[in-house]
């Protein structure tokens, strides 16, 4: 089965369909792309894309209606369906230096509309654009966020995220947010990311749940969380009143440490026990994701190439969660890191490592042998991963119950070829590498 979400930031629709041979031939089973919503189509900045300026319009640099109908069309059709879900901006609205900043679209966007109607009315998805969508009345007005208000939940609920104007859960808003969803909905999207979703009330998250169609999507969203206290606040209540997925945070800040100075492989061996990651069908995983590139305040997160390679191998090997891999199409501000994640989702490491999970996708996980620094664990009777973070060999000693033995087994990552025999076996991992065999 297919559960990797290629995340396709930044890509124009079109590039995505250009390359769409290439994402079914390397076997992921969906794409994740930026909020679609209207921003300016002469803006070229990511972030544009995360402050919508009227949710009626299906219009950006990235491209409009039309070009979303024919990504749907295309990732739909052919004996391999590939979904396609849409990053979602429902906290609040464009943070733009102008007098009626409260207003959306605003005087100088409906203006716009009478000038180029022809336009407007090709990437309209609901509504009537004569008329204004948000006003004063339609936001909370209780101030900015700041200091250790971010780990309290009401503030940071209420209050406003960096500048942005925060959306009231008043009548209005739900029910644009239910005409906006249930429009993509009727469009053909298979499910939605919820940006910024710790900020935004229960209310307005079961009036998502009230759209047609719901439970036949897939749903997540993004609890950033970095302490354990985050997590008590925010993600657990998260969970507990909601049917939606989450972004990891408590797997990647667990991976961070164990690929750290001083870190221990042996904290991934079964996270979830130690609550060090979310239950496995609740679960989005992920190395890096665009924020942490892109925001200087994250980029401590980053991890070293190798630890990324060897991160990626973790989370496609094991069992449980959507696995997301990130490929950011040549926009980064940083040009230290500028191409390395262009075409990571076509790179052949991660290709293999996608081929393995989609091969022993539903196996059971059983850890094989642990240390400091080797873990090796075999999914079902024919999946086995090890990963070395150290600067040296190391030897892997491990009973071969329940494994197929007598068995030929070949690495995906490197061609490397070994038999399997006897009850026990020894295997040698060379250094800072991952291996991901599979019985032939």
């Amino acid at each position: 089965m297919r559960t990797v979400t290629l995340h396709a930031f930044n890509w124009r629709y079109t590039d995505i369909i250009d390359n769409l041979d290439t994402i079914r031939d390397a076997g992921y089973g969906a794409i994740l792309i930026p909020p679609p919503l209207y921003s300016d189509p002469k803006g070229d900045q990511w972030w544009q894309r995360y402050q919508p300026k009227d949710y009626r319009i299906l219009l950006s640099h990235l491209g409009g209606k039309r070009d979303l109908e024919n990504l749907l069309e295309a990732c739909h059709s052919g004996t391999c369906r590939i979904q396609v879900y849409a990053d979602l901006v429902v906290n609040h609205m464009a943070n733009e230096a102008r007098d009626d900043r409260f207003n959306f679209p605003g005087e100088a966007e409906l203006a716009q509309y009478k000038a180029e109607p022809a336009l407007f009315a090709e990437n309209q998805l609901y509504g009537d654009l004569n008329e204004g969508l948000f006003s004063p009345w339609d936001f909370n007005h209780a101030g900015e966020i700041e200091g250790g208000e971010w780990s309290d939940r009401g503030a940071v609920q209420y209050q406003n995220l960096s500048g942005l104007p925060d959306l009231k859960d008043s009548d209005w808003v739900l029910k644009q947010h239910y005409l906006m969803v249930s429009a993509l909905v009727e469009m053909g999207f298979d499910g939605f990311r919820i940006d910024a979703i710790k900020h935004i009330t229960e209310r307005m998250i079961d009036n998502l749940g009230d759209v047609p169609g719901f439970r036949d999507r897939y749903w997540f969203g993004e609890v950033l969380t970095g302490s354990d206290h985050d997590e008590q606040v925010f993600l657990k209540p998260f969970l507990r009143e909601t049917w939606m997925s989450a972004y990891d945070f408590p797997l990647f800040q667990t991976i961070r440490e164990a690929f750290g100075f001083g870190g221990s492989l042996r904290s991934l061996s079964n996270p979830q026990s130690q609550d060090n990651a979310l239950p496995w069908d609740r679960s989005v995983t992920f190395v890096v994701n665009h924020d942490i590139p892109h925001n200087d305040g994250f980029r401590f997160w980053l991890l070293d190439p190798q630890d990324e390679h060897l991160a990626y191998a973790y989370i496609l090997g094991r069992d449980g969660g959507v696995p997301l891999i990130y490929s950011d199409h040549n926009e980064s501000k940083h040009e230290i890191d500028r191409d390395r994640w262009l075409d990571i989702y076509k790179r052949p490491d991660i290709v293999s490592m996608v081929a393995f999970h989609n091969a022993v996708h539903g196996q059971p996980m059983h850890i094989l042998y642990e240390s400091d620094v080797l873990l090796v664990f075999r999914r079902g009777e024919t999946g086995i991963v090890a990963i070395n973070k150290s600067g040296s060999n190391q030897w892997a000693d491990f009973s071969t119950w329940g494994l197929k033995n007598p068995g030929e087994y070949r690495d995906l990552l490197h061609s490397y070829e070994m038999t399997l025999s006897g009850n026990t076996f020894s295997l040698l991992v060379p250094p800072r590498t991952a291996q991901m065999w599979l019985a032939e």
